[in-house]
């Protein structure tokens, strides 16, 4: 199981969150602490939005723990929206282009979890995917699937309803090939403007998940200094950056959290079938 974390708000050095807080996700590469692997060495990412629409992406197979230059980035690269991942692979070749974020235009998207039965519906879970979108297609994980199908069933216009529709197809893949493991996953999305975050599974043991809101002030001894005051910032990620139970709240199981100007809901999500 990967580690993720998205931000969305004030501009703030990536640094701030990457690295600073005593649980930073570049800590939770080594030693995650809720997560069934604790080590998430099998590459990572980093998407942000800055002067484009476009985002930029910076992935690598290196563990995020090894590699300097991503520290420098960190420190340099302020954005009022990112996403940055540590990937523990699930069975896909560690590659490049099988890490996370993944990009198709304005969009990004993450993800953590994995499609129970992966080797028995990857066939067709790929042949539902829009033929002008799988051309952009280039690594062989379920979560970059995931991604493409999502986009034909709507994600740019309605983002949770095209969540909700893509999970209801492929359980119905599932269903049909007889697969018994189970669908677990979280995920995130944005065009720059919109934060979206997914916690679902067909077990009822959905991957961690937690958000905060409030104005990101840098981190003192480890701890993240967060004025609860304001609420112009948003952060969803995998596992809390501290030990400071008031700064967390745990997303529900089966639901959905928009982030948009400041303004955060969490509502219930059912696949559509």
């Amino acid at each position: 199981m990967c580690r993720w974390l998205a931000y969305a708000g004030v501009p703030i050095s990536m640094d701030t969150l990457l690295f600073q807080p005593r649980n930073s996700l570049i800590r939770q590469s080594l030693h995650a602490q809720r997560s069934v692997v604790s080590i998430n060495g099998d590459g990572f990412g980093l998407g942000w939005y800055g002067d484009l629409t476009r985002p930029g992406l910076y992935r690598d197979t290196m563990p995020a723990w090894s590699d300097a230059n991503l520290r420098s980035l960190a420190e340099q690269i302020r954005s009022p929206l990112f996403f940055a991942h540590v990937r523990a692979s699930t069975g896909t070749a560690t590659s490049r282009l099988n890490c996370h974020p993944f990009r198709y235009g304005d969009w990004l998207f993450m993800h953590n979890g994995q499609i129970g039965g992966w080797s028995q519906v990857r066939q067709d879970v790929e042949g539902l995917i829009r033929r002008d979108l799988y051309r952009f297609r280039e690594g062989s994980t379920d979560s970059e699937a995931f991604f493409f199908l999502a986009l034909g069933n709507g994600l740019m216009e309605d983002p949770a309803g095209a969540f909700a529709r893509t999970i209801a197809q492929i359980l119905g893949l599932m269903r049909a090939e007889g697969v018994e493991e189970p669908f677990r996953m979280t995920a995130a999305a944005s065009d720059g403007r919109r934060l979206y975050a997914v916690r679902w599974s067909s077990d009822k043991h959905s991957p961690s998940l937690y958000w905060t809101q409030g104005h990101v002030e840098g981190c003192q001894d480890g701890k993240l200094c967060l004025d609860g005051r304001g609420r112009d910032s948003v952060l969803v990620l995998s596992e809390p950056l501290d030990e400071d139970p008031g700064h967390w709240t745990e997303v529900p199981d089966a639901s959905v959290l928009v982030a948009e100007g400041g303004q955060v809901r969490v509502e219930p999500l059912a696949p559509v079938t």
